[in-house]
């Protein structure tokens, strides 16, 4: 009966620490009305070729991946450049994205043309500012 006193204050005591929690007082964020919003979904809309366009068709994702394995190994390049976005439509290339610079967009393009004629290319990349 004693062990039983005392496991249960020893719970209760547990419980009570539990309750205390420390107070915080959280600061209201609030946002300016004329910033411009974070998204790019206005431009985006009036694009013709968009990943979402990107064919199923078996000979189609392997120039794809052959593409982005060419613009990998490339190491000279940046992330951005890492990352553009690679469409390929019945054997039409059209690259877009961001890339640090026009050496760099060249690069993307020639890196893309070692797989694919420079006439099925579309380089539709941007150098960002």
């Amino acid at each position: 009966m004693k062990a039983t006193r005392s496991t249960v204050s020893a719970c209760m005591l547990l419980a009570a620490s539990l309750v205390i929690v420390p107070s915080y007082s959280f600061a209201t964020v609030t946002q300016s009305t004329n910033q411009t919003a974070p998204d790019n979904s206005g431009q985006n809309k009036n694009q013709q070729s968009t990943a979402d366009a990107q064919s199923n068709a078996n000979s189609d994702l392997q120039t794809t991946a052959q593409i982005r394995k060419a613009i990998i190994a490339d190491k000279s390049l940046s992330t951005y450049a890492h990352n553009v976005k690679i469409i390929t439509v019945n054997g039409a290339v059209t690259l877009k994205g961001p890339v640090s610079s026009e050496d760099e967009k060249q690069k993307v393009a020639s890196d893309a043309t070692s797989v694919v004629s420079a006439d099925k290319l579309t380089n539709e990349l941007t150098v960002k500012q």
